[in-house]
């Protein structure tokens, strides 16, 4: 609980420094607020923003719950006035960011610790290939995967997110090598994650796919190298789709979900490995990183 207080004490103290600027300064009011009456706005923003969070730092959850509500929809009711006067864009960034932590500082108050296990429902459930499936099969199935997957988080989102960038006006510049030398890792990283689900789909005995996993313990190709390419590429795959539009909020996107998946769902995923592959898996996670390529011992 300690660290969600924390969080929401340093919050408190941002939101009144920011408060302070709104009215001294005309710039930062423009860029957070925009055209908005900060007079208005802070008639409801300061109680349940500043104040809640304030009292959230002494561990009361309903003032917690309230500050984080709060702020959640002060994030949406920006998002939607910056998208439609293209005022507020910096303002948007700040309280999402705000939103984000919030959140997570309200599950360890109310929780001891962020339940990551959530994430690991539904489809997302880890289960094993059917085994009597042929390799072909196996491989069809990663394939579609890939162009789902693919086609949502590396086409768009990032789509959306680059045309919210312009439309809030938050873009910042790029150097011209920017767009080539982003195709050019992009072909690369692409490169990477379909040969890693080939093999994983061939010799493994099932797919990449959370619902339909690996029966075997796959330490050939790139996972030889590096214990998860298809994770590596993506992250890869999203960097280079933000040189490609020239968006540093898709960088950013990408350098989170990387986090994300990282924190929340790889202990997940290892944990049910090992419980799978017991000391095989033990000995190759030892051995071979998780980002950073290596070569392996003889």
């Amino acid at each position: 609980m300690r660290w969600g207080r924390l969080y929401f004490a340093v919050q408190a103290t941002a939101g009144l420094a920011w408060w302070i600027a709104v009215f001294l300064s005309p710039v930062v009011r423009e860029t957070t607020l925009g055209r908005l009456n900060p007079t208005v706005v802070a008639v409801f923003d300061i109680p349940l923003f500043v104040v809640a969070s304030a009292v959230a730092a002494f561990g009361v959850r309903p003032a917690a719950a309230v500050s984080t509500g709060w702020t959640g929809v002060v994030s949406l009711g920006l998002a939607t006035y910056a998208t439609v006067t293209t005022q507020a864009g910096w303002g948007v960034l700040a309280m999402g960011a705000a939103t984000v932590g919030s959140l997570g500082a309200l599950c360890i108050i109310l929780f001891g610790r962020v339940p990551t296990e959530w994430i690991i429902t539904g489809p997302f459930v880890f289960r094993s290939a059917t085994t009597r499936a042929k390799p072909a099969r196996h491989v069809v199935s990663t394939f579609g995967q890939i162009v789902i997957f693919w086609g949502l988080f590396l086409v768009v989102i990032p789509l959306v997110i680059a045309a919210l960038e312009q439309r809030w006006g938050v873009g910042l510049p790029f150097p011209t090598s920017a767009i080539p030398f982003g195709v050019m890792v992009l072909v690369l990283a692409s490169t990477l994650g379909i040969s890693s689900g080939v093999i994983m789909s061939t010799l493994g005995d099932g797919t990449p796919l959370p619902s339909a996993m690996a029966n075997s313990l796959v330490i050939a190709g790139p996972y030889r190298w590096i214990r998860n390419p298809m994770a590596v590429s993506g992250f890869v795959q999203g960097v280079a789709v933000g040189l490609i539009l020239e968006s540093w909020l898709v960088i950013a996107y990408a350098v989170a979900g990387s986090l994300l998946w990282n924190y929340a769902v790889r202990p997940h995923e290892e944990a049910d490995l090992e419980q799978r592959f017991g000391d095989e898996f033990r000995r190759y996670r030892d051995t071979v990183r998780c980002w950073v390529p290596q070569i392996p011992r003889p």
